[in-house]
């Protein structure tokens, strides 16, 4: 075989692309147990917290009336523990405090870790 007959077969073996890559069957595995999740695997991934004093609906037209001192009613008594929501599912009840000079939130009720599993699935 000559040197232009190689050159010819590599250029043909370049053209064909890339070979199809071929994996063992992998088996199916059940979902863990309840009490059997992981979380090591999750627990550095950031999520977003929100804490919720309340909520109502307005008009636009009410909405674009609204200015520096304007008031809107919620539909919270006031006193009442707050809503803690990780990426919008709602974890815990808290009471507004004051941490040097900074506003925080004291946890009062927490959903236990099951119930918020349960949530997700």
């Amino acid at each position: 075989m000559t040197a232009d007959d190689e050159n010819q077969m590599d250029a043909q073996e370049d053209q064909a692309g890339p070979e199809k890559a071929s994996f063992d069957s992998f088996e199916r595995s059940e979902p863990p147990a309840q009490g059997d999740v992981n979380l090591d695997l999750i627990v550095d991934v950031p999520v977003t917290l929100s804490m919720e004093v309340g909520r109502t609906a307005i008009s636009i037209r009410n909405l674009l009336q609204l200015n520096q001192g304007s008031v809107v009613e919620l539909d919270r008594v006031a006193g009442e523990p707050l809503d803690v929501f990780v990426n919008g599912t709602l974890v815990a009840h808290g009471e507004v405090v004051v941490v040097n000079e900074k506003f925080g939130i004291r946890l009062t009720d927490v959903i236990s870790p099951s119930e918020r599993i349960k949530k997700l699935q």
